[in-house]
């Protein structure tokens, strides 16, 4: 006969790091579903404009962090790779909406890479909350697309 699994110890510094993060995932889910509804609220632009203005200024965010971190080898890192994100958006607003999906994809798993490494100084919470906000926002834009919802006019 089999005796029962002992119960493991937790790491008291992994629960402390876990709850840590359940607000900015939590406030990820909320803007990655506010960041899908935003061309509601600017209703006078193409949804693919705003969703690509959205993109660009999310990729900024990581420009201001480096700026910030004060390591100039940061800073032209974050700037190139925002760089790349705003030639992608426009590229967007007149293109296929799958680059907008490619765009807040991406940008994702750049923000699971910058957890992972924490390249940037200063933004624990940052990447886990961009992370889910970005790929809520991709996986609700791959839903509209789906449904044949119209990114341009």
């Amino acid at each position: 006969m089999r005796t029962p699994a002992r119960p493991t110890a937790r790491d008291p510094l992994t629960t402390a790091r876990e709850q840590l993060m359940r607000a900015p995932v939590r406030w990820g889910l909320v803007g990655g579903v506010v960041q899908a509804a935003a061309p509601l609220g600017v209703w006078w632009l193409d949804p693919a404009t705003v969703y690509a203005l959205s993109l660009t200024v999310i990729a900024a965010v990581y420009v201001g962090f480096a700026v910030a971190d004060g390591r100039p080898a940061v800073i032209a890192v974050e700037s190139s790779v925002a760089a790349v994100f705003v030639v992608l958006a426009a590229a967007a607003v007149t293109g296929p909406a799958w680059l907008l999906v490619l765009g807040f994809t991406g940008h994702g798993l750049k923000d699971l890479w910058q957890e992972r490494r924490q390249y940037v100084a200063n933004t624990r919470w940052w990447p886990p909350f961009c992370l889910v906000f970005d790929l809520v926002a991709a996986a609700i834009l791959v839903f509209l697309i789906a449904v044949g919802v119209h990114f341009h006019p």
